[in-house]
């Protein structure tokens, strides 16, 4: 018998590239100064990039793969999985118009203090709201049994949250955080992951036959992120072709390394 089961190998993923890839991430906080903005932006861009290719090539042409066996109909198939994208892309939309959140480092609600503190935890929660369902894709591919798909979405997100790990606490040590309180707060951003991961896992457990919509699912809910989240902070302060040339790096080597381990 394996040493795990399909749903813990799902909950255990979602706890690395999650809880363990955002602490991680945070880490520096304890022993660095400042990290530049601009410099921030390029690491989120180019770890958007491998999101981007994790969210297609683990993903979605998994989920079409095992929709069309199902379904035993190509066009059926792709219709079935642009639904269940559509819904999870939806799901997030209705998420972020109801729980308070906002970009950090935009501009609005300038002024005093406290209202810069506000906006400071607006985007923690930010971070910690859409990491549910990037812990939801780690899950579901990690217990969906396909090894390339699931060490391809795992790697992905987790290397993306390796910078938005200090990302929150280099905005906390900014409003005079300690180094400890910002390191721990960031660490906890993470902890809705495994949550996700429990979910989408738990569903695989309930029914294999959930597989191809779960995953689709979650891809839709990962490019609402992408683009509505990740992108948009990348492209600020002057490093707009930058972090272009970042998301693209970060794509091929999603790209490459999948096709290395599939």
């Amino acid at each position: 018998m394996p040493p795990f089961s399909p749903f813990m190998l799902g909950v255990l993923a979602s706890v690395v590239a999650g809880f363990g890839a955002t602490t991680l991430g945070a880490a520096p906080v304890l022993f660095l100064g400042n990290m530049k903005d601009s410099t921030r932006n390029l690491m989120l861009a180019f770890a958007a990039g491998i999101m981007l290719a994790a969210t297609f090539f683990s993903l979605l042409l998994p989920a079409l793969e095992q929709a069309e066996t199902i379904m035993q109909s190509q066009s059926g198939a792709a219709l079935g999985v642009i639904v269940a994208l559509l819904v999870g892309a939806l799901t997030m939309h209705l998420a972020h118009a109801i729980a308070p959140h906002e970009h950090f480092g935009m501009k609005g609600r300038e002024g005093a203090n406290a209202a810069r503190l506000a906006r400071v935890w607006l985007f923690v929660i930010a971070i910690a709201l859409h990491n549910f369902p990037e812990g939801l894709a780690v899950g579901i591919g990690a217990a969906s049994g396909d090894l390339s798909s699931g060490l391809g979405v795992t790697f992905g997100i987790g290397l993306q949250n390796l910078p938005e790990g200090l990302a929150v606490a280099v905005a906390l040590r900014g409003e005079g955080y300690t180094r400890k309180a910002a390191f721990l707060v960031a660490a906890l951003t993470g902890a809705l992951e495994p949550l996700g991961g429990i979910v989408g896992a738990g569903a695989l457990a309930i029914s294999g036959g959930l597989l191809p919509w779960a995953l689709a699912f979650a891809a839709g809910a990962m490019l609402f992120i992408i683009s509505s989240e990740v992108i948009p902070e990348t492209h600020r302060h002057g490093v707009e072709r930058g972090a272009t040339t970042a998301l693209f790096g970060g794509f091929v080597v999603m790209l490459y390394l999948d096709v290395a381990l599939g």
